[in-house]
């Protein structure tokens, strides 16, 4: 059988990306909290995995000012996430240096979005 394979996944980015959502998820399967802070926990795998969604949506979108548009909802996501481990870990839910290797990593995936944003408009602009 023939392997079938989308373009979104040779972007650099995404395959980041996704990695990042397993290492969150996969920190949200060791916190011991009792359930009255379940939003929370289910607000953090969200927003941990909509970066990568945001990435390949906007991937498959038919224009790149589309695509622009997906990796900015990708870049807040990702913030978004840095927010809600910054507050687990102010809880003290999430270990200090699990937080900041979770931090690194994301301010990697950062930068790679903004890189490929400022890219795709270099080419918008060029082309218009």
């Amino acid at each position: 059988m023939k392997k079938v394979k989308f373009s979104f996944e040779d972007l650099e980015v995404w395959q980041k990306a996704v990695e990042f959502a397993d290492g969150v998820i996969s920190l949200v399967e060791e916190i011991q909290t009792d359930r009255k802070h379940f939003r929370l926990i289910e607000q953090l795998e969200a927003s941990s995995t909509s970066v990568a969604l945001n990435i390949a949506e906007g991937k498959g979108r038919y224009s790149q000012k589309e695509f622009v548009q997906f990796l900015y909802i990708a870049r807040g996501s990702l913030y978004e996430t840095i927010t809600l481990l910054t507050i687990f870990q102010r809880k003290k839910w999430i270990e200090s240096v699990q937080f900041e290797e979770m931090k690194a990593f994301g301010d990697e995936i950062g930068k790679m979005l903004s890189s490929l944003i400022r890219s795709i408009k270099n080419n918008i602009s060029v082309k218009q």
